[in-house]
This record gives structure tokens, C-alpha cells and sequence, in this order.
């Protein structure tokens, strides 16, 4: 069974809303075992609806039209699916009584206009679902089908799950599968870098149609790699990803933080709390980003002592007793992890500082940043030269300061 989405929407194609509906719905069909090989874009003009969806016809059983089931002159969805059915639209009485009781139940009178949402291509009918004035519509095109919801998130993603998937793997019967995939994070690697190193693998997966492995490059979270199973049952599909998913994760090795997709944070925070360790952190190039990535996560209180953002130079000198002198050093963010853990009685002292701009420090190289772990009465200082922007510089910090202390404690 293979379905396109189909995305409607002139604000999608000038940028004023992201397109987050067609990335939840390719997720759902991919777990129900559907296959959705292309994902369109489409402004609010019929003529280009309509070829939208005949181009998808033509490739797929199955199409998702998302948006354009207003009550305005740009919502022109089921104009467009009607065309396609060569069938007229008809006002769907039930349909329109429906709406106008939404409207009575809020004490309001229904404008004129919202009589469209009830008109329905003939042979079509209207979901169950409704949590609004739209109602979403299934609408058979011979042996396929076309499936028309709402753009609102709300509204569109009870209609896909309790008919989209539940239609689609009905056609689909005895050829449905079920797709599954889990996430391994990495950092420290390039995306070339791994993708040379797990090459045979890949070309052994290829060869034998167990599983799929593809990366995703997710900036200052890291590389992701996915690993990706089709198979009968959920229960076939987990136990070929029990084997894979640790296969892929030792060929990579120490650049592996997580197997459960879990963000760094919540690693080094499980870490720690296994261990019975606390943490504190010093920030000054990161101005506190640290602590906030820590904090917002479940059971930071376990582990988090607190922290200091040392921005100004006579803070670290005063505050955290650095020795006075230039403050991009590995020795200053050795002082600031020790100081730190000391001012407030933690075992872990973290530390940043750095330069994240152009002209912030004469002499120093714009992503130039120091980085430090102070445990057992150690201190470990590195410095890194980290790319992009003054805020790509600051979260790059982030998560390499955080690898450190995870490095650190799996040593321990």
C-alpha cells in the first residue's frame, strides 16, 4: 500500500506556517506499514490542486489532502477532489446541521459560508471525527482513494488515526506490515565519518533486506542514525531491531550517547544519579544554557545543585577564585568547574567559556571555547573550535561540554 500527502496551502509555500502536519502523518503510516514515497506542496490555486492530486493518483492507492477544507474562497480542497472524481458536490444535510448545532451550542448564528463545509463530492462521506466546522472526507477514485482533513492540528490528527489508518489498512489487508524505527544518537562523528564506518553494513543490510539505516544531521542534538524495520507483525519488527539497533551502535562505538533517542541531558543526568554524584555548572560563553538544558528535564532535582552564570571576568575572579589573568583558557575553565562544585557543595563541576562572535575578544578566534569537568577532586580541560553562528557556537558548547562529562563518568 502506497500513499502521498499532499499539503495545501499558499502560507506553506511563503514560509508563514512550517509544514508540521505532513512529517506527523508520514510518521503514523510508516507505523501503520504504509509506504509514503513523496510529499507535495501546494498553494491554494484549483488548477494546481487538481494536478497535485491526479500526478499523486498516478503513483499511489492512496492520497492525504491536508488543508483547504475552510469555509472561504481559498479553501478549495473539495472543489479540487470533485473535479479529479468528476462528480458534482452535493450539501450533505446531516452534515450542515452538524455544523450549525456548533455554532448554536457556542450561541452563535452560522454565516452563510460555512454551508460549504458541508458540501461533500458525490460518493464521498464525511468522517466521524469532527472536532470542528471542517469535517474530513473520504472519497473513493475507482479502486483508490483520496482522504481530505482539516490543516489544524487538532482537528487533523484524530480524523488519521481513527480513519485514515484505520481505512488504509483495511485496502490494505493481508499485504499490510508494519514498519518500526528506533534512534541512535551520536556526537563527535560526522555524518561522513559514520557513514564510512557502518559502509559494509549498510551494503550487508542492503543485500539481505533485514533493516535500513539512514542519518539525520540535527545540528547541536547531533547526528542521529535510524535504523528502520518492515515486517508482519510489531512483535517481528522489535525483535529484528533488539539485534540491529546494538550491532550499529558497536560499530560506531564512544560517539553513541544514547540507543532510546534520548537527548544528551537526560543521559548524563541518568549518570549521574546512578552514580549518587550532584552537579554544578559555571557558564560564561553559554550564559546559563547548560542549566537550562538540565533542568528541563525529569529528575534534574535529583542531581542539580545549581549554577553560576560567570559572564563578567571579575565574577569568575571574585566568585569562583579563578586566578586573574586571560579567561579563555583550558586552566580559567578548570577553575571555573572546580570553584563552582566547591561555592555550592557539588561532586561535579562543569564549565564553559569561550568566544562565540566576531570582536568579543581581541586575539582569540571566534568559536574558540574552553571546556572542563572538575570530579574526584580532578579537573579535565579541552579546548574545541566549534562552527556557525553566535548561537550555534553557544549550543555546540552545550552538548560538547555535556559529552564530556558523560565521557568522563562512563570512565569513572
Amino acid at each position: 500500500m502506497r500513499c502521498e500527502v499532499v499539503a495545501i496551502g499558499t502560507e506553506l509555500l511563503l514560509g508563514q506556517i512550517v509544514d508540521t502536519n505532513s512529517s506527523w502523518i508520514g510518521e503514523q503510516l510508516a507505523l501503520a506499514g504504509v509506504d509514503c514515497l513523496h510529499q507535495v506542496k501546494v498553494g491554494d490555486n484549483l488548477d494546481r490542486i487538481v494536478a497535485a492530486l491526479r500526478q499523486a493518483l498516478e503513483r499511489a492507492d492512496a492520497v492525504i489532502c491536508c488543508g483547504g477544507l475552510g469555509p472561504t474562497q481559498d479553501d478549495l480542497t473539495r472543489y479540487a477532489i470533485a473535479e479529479v472524481m468528476g462528480v458534482d458536490l452535493l450539501l450533505d444535510d446531516e452534515l450542515a446541521d452538524r455544523i450549525a448545532t456548533m455554532f448554536s451550542s457556542r450561541g452563535r448564528e452560522m454565516p452563510a459560508n460555512n454551508y460549504r463545509q458541508a458540501e461533500l463530492p458525490e460518493g464521498a462521506w464525511a468522517m466521524a471525527q469532527q472536532p470542528g466546522t471542517a469535517a474530513g472526507l473520504v472519497c473513493p477514485v475507482g479502486d483508490k482513494v483520496i482522504y481530505a482533513v482539516p490543516g489544524v492540528p487538532a482537528e487533523m490528527r484524530p480524523m488519521v488515526l481513527g480513519t485514515v489508518l484505520v481505512d488504509l489498512r483495511h485496502r490494505a489487508g493481508e499485504d499490510a506490515a508494519v514498519i518500526r524505527s528506533r534512534t541512535i544518537r551520536t556526537w563527535g562523528w560526522a555524518e561522513s565519518k559514520l557513514a564510512e564506518v557502518l559502509d559494509p553494513y549498510m551494503e550487508e543490510l542492503d543485500r539481505t533486506g533485514r533493516a535500513t539505516v539512514a542519518f539525520l544531521a540535527s545540528g547541536w542534538e547531533g547526528i542521529k542514525v535510524r535504523v528502520t524495520v518492515k515486517a508482519t507483525t510489531a512483535e517481528q519488527a522489535d525483535a529484528v531491531l533488539d539485534t540491529e539497533v546494538p550491532a550499529v551502535a558497536a560499530l560506531i562505538g564512544d560517539p553513541v550517547f544514547s540507543t532510546r533517542d534520548e537527548p544528551m541531558e537526560q543521559v548524563v543526568l541518568d549518570q549521574l544519579a546512578a552514580a549518587g554524584l550532584s552537579v554544578a555548572v559555571a557558564e560564561s560563553l553559554t550564559g546559563g544554557l547548560v542549566a537550562a538544558r538540565l533542568t528541563g528535564r525529569p529528575g534534574a532535582s535529583a542531581v542539580m545543585r545549581g549554577g553560576v552564570v560567570s559572564y563578567a571576568s571579575d565574577v569568575k575572579f571574585d566568585l569562583l577564585e579563578v586566578p586573574v589573568g586571560p579567561v579563555v583558557t583550558e586552566a580559567t575553565a578548570a577553575a571555573m568547574a572546580e570553584g563552582v562544585a566547591q561555592r555550592l557543595g557539588a561532586d561535579v563541576g562543569l564549565a564553559t567559556t569561550g568566544v562565540a562572535g566576531p570582536d568579543e575578544l581581541e586575539g582569540v578566534a571566534p568559536g574558540t571555547v574552553c571546556l572542563a569537568v572538575w570530579l574526584d577532586g580532578t579537573a579535565e580541560a579541552f579546548t574545541v573550535r566549534l562552527p556557525g553562528d553566535r548561537d550555534q557556537v553557544r549550543q555546540f558548547a552545550v552538548i560538547s561540554v555535556l559529552d564530556l562529562l558523560r565521557r568522563r563518568l562512563a570512565r569513572r
